[in-house]
């Protein structure tokens, strides 16, 4: 593929876009951002807050622990951490610096202050919307279909930003219908490493500290350690361990920044550290392990492209897949390696639920990984599943289309019942 060629610019720019720092789960993270905004347009701190949230925001954020708040949990949390300590200008980092005052002060915001959370239903699923007041003064903002999506801002009730919301199209992004399988592969075989050596990089840095910090740490259900413990040191083995241990450290307060992969933190990770383990074990040397790296994430994204950045299909999954992918590359697996690693991997785990952000996303992932190697060692061995085995098709890419329905479209009724199930309502 040549430089100049359309889908090698927006191949850069995908991974560009796509693997960005981000301190916590990227979905209370988020609401801290919308509440930082709307603290900052509003002008000083509110005295009541209003929160709407879609019911895959409010799945996502229930469980999962805020950084830098002393171990808060929920909505609420997360927006007073935005309210009274965040920097709106630092996007998913927001809360990355709170100093020891700030962290009482969000405690006594939320004693203090009403905050009234809302479920909306606005025909998309990634939706946020943060009204805060002060005696006669108000401020709204508004974040849909991706985390950093600020599309309207208004301050006492005059517009200050609108920008339409046409059902679930991410304004702003390159186009993600450019990626395919075959041209991926040929993408990752041609790219001059420079022009992604600065963001792939910062994934190395970022995922490896936070995957030892989950190691060395306490953390939820310590899936990593206990995978350690229990089945030794084997690179395949370590190669769940690392990817577990960084959610289990994410998902539980860690205040290390990820690089994040189609808005999740923990496909970030899925999709990087098994790739690093095994390249570290082949001494695969820097441009073999970057060039697995960016076959790893764009595979990816290609997947989540089809089934949204929010559903009840585990993202893992997808993840896990395309860190069988780079593994095959890292062996010396060529291109029917790689699209046969994918597809067996998601005939194994695809249907795996998401309940939310949460300690057991550690286990998840590892069952994710372990699927995307056994994808690509069934295929060493001469095995495969076909076309017509459940949901796989011939080709992956009619495969891959498959998931998107399947995750999208079909698994629509099992995210509202999982929802249903974790508000309460019978």
């Amino acid at each position: 593929m040549n430089k100049t060629d359309e889908k090698y610019q927006a191949y850069v720019q995908i991974l560009k876009e796509e693997l960005i720092p981000a301190m916590g789960c990227t979905e209370p993270i988020a609401l801290a951002y919308a509440a930082a905004k709307a603290r900052e347009v509003l002008g000083e701190i509110p005295d009541r807050v209003w929160i709407g949230a879609s019911g895959s925001i409010i799945k996502n954020v229930k469980s999962v622990i805020v950084p830098n708040t002393n171990h808060l949990k929920g909505i609420p949390a997360a927006a007073a951490a935005g309210i009274v300590a965040g920097e709106a200008k630092k996007e998913l980092e927001v809360i990355s610096e709170v100093s020891e005052a700030k962290r009482n002060q969000i405690a006594e915001f939320l004693e203090q202050t009403e905050i009234t959370v809302d479920y909306i239903d606005n025909g998309i699923v990634f939706d946020i919307i943060i009204e805060v007041y002060k005696g006669a003064s108000s401020a709204k903002v508004r974040i849909a279909n991706y985390h950093t999506n600020i599309v309207r801002i208004e301050k006492n009730g005059e517009i200050v930003l609108d920008i339409p919301v046409e059902g679930e199209s991410e304004e702003g992004l390159t186009d993600r219908s450019l990626l395919d399988v075959e041209a991926i592969w040929d993408f990752i075989n041609t790219v001059d490493i420079d022009d992604i050596r600065e963001v792939l990089s910062r994934q190395i840095e970022y995922n490896t500290a936070i995957a030892d910090e989950g190691l060395r740490g306490d953390y939820g259900a310590n899936i990593g350690s206990v995978l350690l413990s229990m089945y030794g040191d084997d690179v395949r083995n370590r190669a769940k361990a690392r990817a577990a241990a960084g959610s289990d450290a994410r998902m539980n307060g860690c205040e290390l920044p990820v690089i994040i992969n189609a808005g999740s933190g923990n496909q970030g990770m899925t999709c990087s550290l098994p790739v690093l383990e095994y390249a570290k074990e082949l001494n695969a040397g820097e441009e073999k392990t970057y060039r697995a790296l960016a076959l790893s994430n764009l595979i990816a994204i290609h997947q989540k492209t089809g089934i949204g950045r929010l559903s009840a299909y585990c993202g893992a999954v997808s993840a896990g897949a395309a860190a069988g992918a780079g593994i095959a590359y890292l062996c010396g697996g060529g291109y029917e390696e790689v699209i046969h690693t994918v597809v067996n991997a998601l005939a194994i785990v695809s249907g795996m639920v998401c309940d939310g952000a949460k300690a057991s996303c550690a286990a998840k992932i590892a069952a994710s990984v372990d699927a995307g190697i056994l994808g690509y060692h069934m295929f060493l061995q001469g095995q495969q599943f076909y076309a017509g085995d459940g949901i796989v098709t011939k080709g992956v890419e009619a495969t891959i289309h498959n998931i998107g329905r399947l995750g999208k479209d079909g698994m629509k009724e099992t995210n509202a019942e999982i929802i249903r199930m974790m508000i309460g309502e019978n």
